[in-house]
Parts: C-alpha cells; sequence; structure tokens
C-alpha cells in the first residue's frame, strides 16, 4: 500500500516575494516615493498660495486656454484634472494589465486576500459616509470621495517618517492601491457620467481600436502614439466620459508579459518611461491646483461639524482601516491562509491605516460629486486633506512602533555577503552560493590569521632586549 501523498503547503500570506518580483515593485515604489514627496510639496505650496495670495491663486487656476472649435478650451484645473491625470491613470493601466499577467493577480487563490482587502477597503467608507449623513441629513452625494487610496502620498510618509517596510507589505499596499484605482476607475466611469455625446465616444472608441491594432501588428514609435493618443483623449473629453478613461484603456491594452529573450515586456519599458513623468510632473500639478482651499479656523470647524465633510474624514481614518483589515483578517481565516511568521496582525492593521491616505483621486471624485456647489467642493477638498492627514499620523504611530523589527527584517532581505548582487537569502538552497560564502569565509580567516602573526611579531619585537 503506498503512503498518502503529503499536502502541499501553501506560502504564508505577506510572504517573501520572487526575486523578479521584489525587484519590480521596488523600482516602481522608488519613483513613486519621489513622487509622493513632490506632491506633499505641491499641495503644501497650494494651501499656501491659496491662503495668502487667494486672488492669483484663483486667476491662474480659473484661467481658460485651448482651441475653443475643438471643445477644449479648458481651465487650467481643467487641464490638470482631465489632461495630466490621464497619464496617471495610463500608468495605473499598466500596472493593473502586469499584475493580472505577471503579478500578485495572476493567481486568483493568491489574489482573493488583496483584491477583497481593496474592496472591503473602498465599501466600508462608503458606508460610513452614507451613515454619517444618514443620520446627519447629509447629501449622499459625496458617497466615493473617501474610496480611494493615495501610493504615491502612503509612500511619501514612509520617506518623512523614516521607517522602513518589508518587501511583501510594500508589495500588499501597491496592490491594494492598484486594485482600488481599477475600483476608482469604474466609479467615474458609471456614477460621474451625466451626459453622453455618442458621435465623439465612437470616435474615441474607433481611436481605441487602432491603437490596439498597432500594438498587435508590432508597429513602433512614439511619434506613432502620441499623436494618436491624444485625439483618443480629446474625443473622450467631448464625448461626456471622464477623458482619464482613455488613459486607462490604452494602459490595459499594451503587452505586459515577456517573451523569451526579452527582458522586460513593452509594457514594463513604457511604464518605466512614463511613470516619472505622471509622479514627478502630472500628480503633483494636479494637487498644485486642486489642493488650494481654506484652512481657517472656521473652515477646521465646519469640517468636523457638516455630515458631508464629517463623513469624508471618519470614511478616510476610520472607514479605510477598518475595511482593509477586516477584509483581509476575515478572508485569511475563511481560506485558513497563514500569516508570514515575521509579521503580526497590527503590521497589517498599521498598513491598512495607511491605506485611509487618499489625497489624488479623492480630490478628482470630489470635485466630480459636488460640481455645482463650488463652496462645498472646497469643503470636500479640506476633508480629504484633514482625513488624509489624520490618517497619516496615526499610521505613523503605529509603523514606529514596529520599526525595530521592519529594520531587522529589510536588512534581512537586502544582505549580499557574496556581493553577486542577489539578496543572499534567495541562495541559501543553492550549493554553489554555500561554496562561494566557505571561500570567503576562509579568506576572511585567513586574513584574521595574517593579522594575528603580524601583531604578534610586532609584540615581541617591542618586549625584545633594548
Amino acid at each position: 500500500m503506498s503512503p498518502a501523498p503529503s499536502k502541499i503547503r501553501r506560502p504564508p500570506f505577506l510572504g517573501r516575494l520572487s526575486l523578479p518580483e521584489r525587484n519590480f515593485v521596488a523600482d516602481a515604489l522608488r519613483t513613486e516615493t519621489v513622487g509622493g514627496v513632490l506632491l506633499l510639496v505641491a499641495a503644501v505650496v497650494a494651501l499656501i498660495w491659496s491662503n495668502t495670495l487667494g486672488g492669483s491663486y484663483a486667476a491662474v487656476r480659473d484661467f481658460h486656454l485651448g482651441p475653443a472649435s475643438l471643445g477644449l478650451d479648458l481651465s487650467v484645473q481643467h487641464w490638470a484634472a482631465n489632461g495630466l491625470l490621464a497619464l496617471f491613470f495610463f500608468v495605473a493601466g499598466i500596472e493593473l494589465k502586469r499584475e493580472l499577467v505577471a503579478g500578485e493577480l495572476r493567481d486568483p487563490k493568491a489574489a482573493a486576500l488583496p483584491v477583497i482587502a481593496a474592496i472591503c477597503g473602498m465599501a466600508m467608507p462608503a458606508v460610513v459616509y452614507a451613515v454619517v449623513n444618514g443620520i446627519g441629513g447629509g447629501s449622499l452625494h459625496g458617497w466615493a470621495v473617501p474610496t480611494a487610496t493615495d501610493i504615491a502620498f502612503a509612500l511619501a510618509v514612509l520617506a518623512v517618517i523614516g521607517t522602513s517596510l518589508p518587501a511583501s507589505l510594500r508589495a500588499f499596499l501597491l496592490t491594494l492601491a492598484v486594485v482600488d484605482d481599477l475600483f476608482a476607475i469604474l466609479i467615474i466611469a458609471v456614477f460621474f457620467t451625466s451626459q453622453i455625446h455618442f458621435l465623439a465616444l465612437g470616435g474615441a472608441v474607433v481611436g481605441l481600436l487602432i491603437f490596439y491594432v498597432l500594438l498587435r501588428k508590432g508597429v513602433r514609435g512614439w511619434y506613432v502614439y502620441v499623436p494618436l493618443a491624444l485625439v483618443i483623449w480629446a474625443l473622450m473629453e467631448n464625448s461626456g466620459v471622464h477623458a482619464t478613461i482613455a488613459g486607462v484603456a490604452m494602459g490595459l491594452m499594451l503587452r505586459c508579459h515577456r517573451r523569451d529573450g526579452e527582458s522586460g515586456s513593452p509594457g514594463e519599458h513604457i511604464e518605466h518611461l512614463v511613470r516619472p513623468l505622471s509622479a514627478g510632473l502630472a500628480v503633483p500639478l494636479f494637487a498644485l491646483f486642486s489642493a488650494g482651499v481654506s484652512v481657517s479656523g472656521g473652515a477646521v470647524h465646519e469640517v468636523f461639524t457638516r455630515p458631508e465633510t464629517l463623513g469624508v474624514v471618519l470614511g478616510l481614518v476610520v472607514g479605510k482601516a477598518l475595511g482593509v483589515f477586516g477584509g483581509t483578517w476575515v478572508t485569511a481565516r475563511f481560506t485558513k491562509a497563514e500569516l508570514n511568521p515575521d509579521l503580526k496582525w497590527p503590521d497589517v492593521f498599521a498598513v491598512a491605516t495607511l491605506a485611509g491616505i487618499g489625497f489624488t483621486v479623492s480630490l478628482l471624485i470630489g470635485e466630480l460629486a459636488f460640481a455645482d456647489d463650488p463652496a462645498l467642493t472646497a469643503e470636500i477638498k479640506a476633508a480629504v486633506l484633514i482625513g488624509s492627514l489624520l490618517a497619516a499620523v496615526c499610521a505613523a504611530v503605529l509603523l514606529k512602533l514596529r520599526n525595530n523589527k521592519y529594520r531587522a527584517l529589510c536588512a534581512d532581505e537586502d544582505r549580499d555577503e557574496d556581493q553577486d548582487g542577489i539578496p543572499d537569502i534567495y541562495q541559501l538552497g543553492k550549493p554553489e552560493y554555500h561554496l562561494r560564502m566557505a571561500a570567503i569565509h576562509e579568506a576572511k580567516a585567513a586574513e584574521h590569521r595574517r593579522l594575528a602573526e603580524v601583531a604578534a611579531v610586532r609584540h615581541a619585537g617591542d618586549e625584545g632586549p633594548a
């Protein structure tokens, strides 16, 4: 009678990433961190500018430019929100495509935890907002404002407070943000499209089909795709559908899996080129012309007393943390997923709290939700800023409590004693690695013996006869 086959052990939740995935996440988040710092700077500049020289700020923000004959006579703020953010959502589309074909979302079982966590992390803030406004008699139009997570802003907070996060937690946060962006795109497309001009929309669809065919035919050259992308964006802008949808659609069309002999897929290559432009220019400029709101004592008091704004603050600070953590914990228990023994559930809660930083997309949805009420729009923006700040402070405190543990884990992940460019932790089972390490240790021991002999000779000379 043959023995029963041994049960295959599932990899732990938030376990070690594969080396290629770890390298990709590190490169992507490094750019996002720099962009996040620029985003913080832009937000601070906007607040100072609007609260000290409000007239000039409003004049620049509301200045119109662009060809009116093409339906593109837009304000600077509109150009930033609908034009520059198309780059942000283009990168988000590439990230989503890559996650689906080569990243954390390619395996349905492995994807269940971050996807459900992201969905719960969007549903719970909406519920919190709805409850607050149902009790307070406020407008439900802003239910989607606190549902977003700003990965760049979150990483900027990590950079500012000087904490380290293990690669698995950073990847979890990135995957959350990618799924979050997907649902934010769907929310914008479904709930904030009021009137559709079908001729322009049809033209945009035709443009997207041409874009897709050119990609599949292997046509290369920025001089082909950039003008085509601009035409698609302009048609989408005139269609009544939010123009950033065009960016997402084009990002999703790129090939993001590697073929034999390729060091990187076309999608990864284009993302590498466009991400700095998105994180370093598009998003900070959007923040500059969207974050300029009054922060007087009366405005802050209004944020905490008006149901719409209070719902946004509580949705970001309370709803996000409870939603992400609760969805993760329940799913892990239901699927019997084991948490990485190096981490604890409070670590997951800290990351869930960090996900409450909902800056860029929250500001965008706030503008769309209350477009007919400029005063309330400004108050909603203030609520987003305050809610994101409170979430950042709470996350910073929670992460700092475990920073020594994170620093030790990161040191283990990065250690490369044989200096071959590959962290040692990925080579522990390879015989050639142990041979190299034995040679290194023998060389070090020989050097120590040589130094000891030299020291002994010198000592003997010092004690010899005068």
